[in-house]
């Protein structure tokens, strides 16, 4: 369990007991970054479902906001810099690392964010009219999404020797085929969510393609679209 609870220290800011943190200890709590989406994703269907008591856009704008919030926009700062660093991509690789490297968030990045933003509460307000099956989708999602970075560490080579590389000795194929029955059980609540498996592995060829590897912004980037991608599902497949 104290994998988990150093995977929701760097996931969330949830409130959480102190725990002796080394780099190996910080690695392998990558192994838990889908229980710990368990967890986000309940305090944003909580939140929608609270919101629900007054009117559809406010319960959406909730769980958007409790999703960003209990986040810290971690995800959402990944975003932005791969936004920035692909503006930056025609002046080469190393240009493209410099920017993706860079803490301050370009044109690219805040446009990135507002089109993120603007698709998960409007996706979200169609989603929560679909009732209960609406605000399990929102409890399971960012579990699935979080089965992303296990898969694109194991697959890809860090770009960089920074944060996604510190991961790549923990993480190993049973940590992947741990969590498989898993997915495939919430299937039998919101069966659009197997669509993760496709979602994260194109994701993971376009990284492959384009960058030749991951980052942790990568990680947060793929962890964001996986998100918009598995609520356009369910709704796709409500609608059918």
């Amino acid at each position: 369990m104290k994998g988990l609870v150093i995977a929701l220290q760097f996931l969330t800011r949830l409130p959480m007991p102190r725990v002796a943190v080394d780099d190996d200890a910080f690695a392998r709590s990558m192994r838990w970054f889908p229980a710990a989406g368990l967890v986000i994703g309940g305090v944003v269907a909580g939140a929608g479902w609270l919101g629900a008591r007054a009117d559809g856009w406010v319960a959406a704008l909730a769980a958007l906001a409790a999703w960003v919030g209990v986040t810290g926009a971690l995800h959402l700062d990944g975003l932005s810099d791969l936004a920035d660093g692909m503006g930056a991509m025609h002046k080469g690789r190393e240009r493209l690392l410099a920017v993706i490297a860079d803490p301050h968030v370009g044109s690219f990045g805040v446009v990135a964010i507002g089109l993120q933003l603007l698709a998960k509460l409007v996706l979200a307000h169609a989603l929560l009219r679909s009732g209960e099956v609406g605000f399990m989708a929102l409890l399971l999602i960012p579990f699935a999404a979080r089965i992303g970075p296990l898969v694109w560490t194991l697959w890809l080579p860090p770009l960089h020797a920074g944060l996604s590389a510190r991961f790549t000795q923990a993480i190993g194929i049973r940590h992947v085929v741990w969590w498989a029955p898993a997915l495939v059980a919430t299937a039998l609540a919101v069966p659009a969510i197997l669509m993760a498996a496709p979602l994260i592995a194109l994701w993971g060829l376009w990284l492959k393609r384009k960058l030749g590897g991951v980052s942790g912004d990568c990680q947060g980037a793929g962890i964001e679209l996986v998100e918009t991608g598995l609520l356009i599902a369910v709704l796709i497949l409500r609608h059918l």
